[in-house]
């Protein structure tokens, strides 16, 4: 294609993949905000739209882009995006979410860390003067049993260093084959509610749909173990917060840790303040090896839908 395809940038993609990517495709516009305005302003002469988690790409935003084929998110989940719209549409919908599953995956296992050893409360206590060694006893990974719910890309890596820890691991996901399960020696489980009371620390690994939003009600949390520990790098709607908050003021959970949340910068400050909750501002996927990664997956799916030929092998 000798024609330079033209691609808007959401605001805040990092520099390095605006270079990369009027490197190897076209020019890239950069929004300065979300404002759906700017974007239908912006996006009249544009064939690809690249997004992160943010803004909400809309069907009216859909319907006032005459020239795009594609919208592509560097990341996992593509809920921000009106996906029957660009069905009607035919416009494409890429990502990548091969790119950050080493990142997320190891935040998950060192928010269970921090959880079972009480790292945030002891690192606050001590840098206030406090010597509180006899008041924390933590617990150990090894010898507990991890479940897994989602068993993709991510859910995958956590089994892989889960293992390594010497916890049993059981993983639930209905639309994995068997085989993905049995190559890695993972026990499947094919009830959720199975997996939840027989697991000590669980991980939630899965994409916002109609049938994940929501799935941890208060119902659902108390069929987990009392004292258990729950910890979600997925998607904020996932988890009832408020069902949670009860749960863990309670006593019921051992303690939870959120990287994402129902409304994102997270406005529940009760939730936020319990001692026994973790929470980082949706950082899992946000490493500098992340990021490379996203650029180079991304750039060559563009390429391929637009049939645009290897000069060189990308990251030459």
């Amino acid at each position: 294609m000798s024609e330079k395809i033209k691609i808007l940038g959401a605001a805040g993609i990092p520099k390095e993949m605006v270079e990369r990517l009027e490197q190897e495709i076209g020019p890239v516009e950069v929004l300065s905000s979300d404002s759906e305005e700017e974007i239908i302003k912006a996006i009249q002469d544009k064939q690809v739209f690249v997004v992160r988690s943010k803004p909400k790409v809309t069907a009216h935003i859909i319907q006032n882009a005459p020239q795009l084929k594609v919208i592509a998110r560097p990341g996992v989940g593509t809920d921000n995006i009106d996906r029957k719209a660009c069905e009607e549409r035919g416009i494409k919908v890429v990502n990548t979410p091969e790119a950050s599953a080493s990142s997320v995956a190891e935040l998950t296992i060192g928010l269970a860390i921090a959880l079972l050893h009480y790292i945030y409360p002891t690192c606050h206590s001590l840098k206030e003067g406090k010597w509180l060694k006899g008041e924390y006893t933590g617990k150990t990974i090894e010898g507990k049993t991890w479940g897994i719910i989602g068993f993709g890309g991510i859910g995958r890596r956590v089994a892989e260093i889960v293992k390594v820890l010497r916890a049993e691991v059981l993983a639930y996901d209905p639309y994995v084959p068997d085989e993905e399960f049995t190559k890695r020696g993972i026990k499947r489980i094919a009830r959720l509610e199975e997996l939840l009371e027989q697991s000590d620390i669980v991980s939630i690994h899965v994409v916002l749909n109609q049938e994940t939003e929501g799935m941890f009600s208060e119902e659902v949390l108390h069929k987990m173990k009392k004292g258990a520990y729950l910890i979600n790098t997925s998607r904020g709607k996932v988890i009832n917060q408020k069902a949670l908050g009860k749960a863990l003021e309670e006593g019921y959970l051992g303690g939870a840790a959120l990287d994402v949340y129902e409304v994102e910068p997270p406005m529940d400050q009760e939730l936020l303040s319990l001692p026994n909750l973790i929470c980082t501002p949706h950082i899992g996927g946000s490493t500098e090896e992340a990021f490379s990664n996203a650029t180079e997956i991304l750039v060559r799916k563009i390429k391929e839908i637009f049939h645009i030929k290897e000069t060189a092998p990308l990251g030459s």
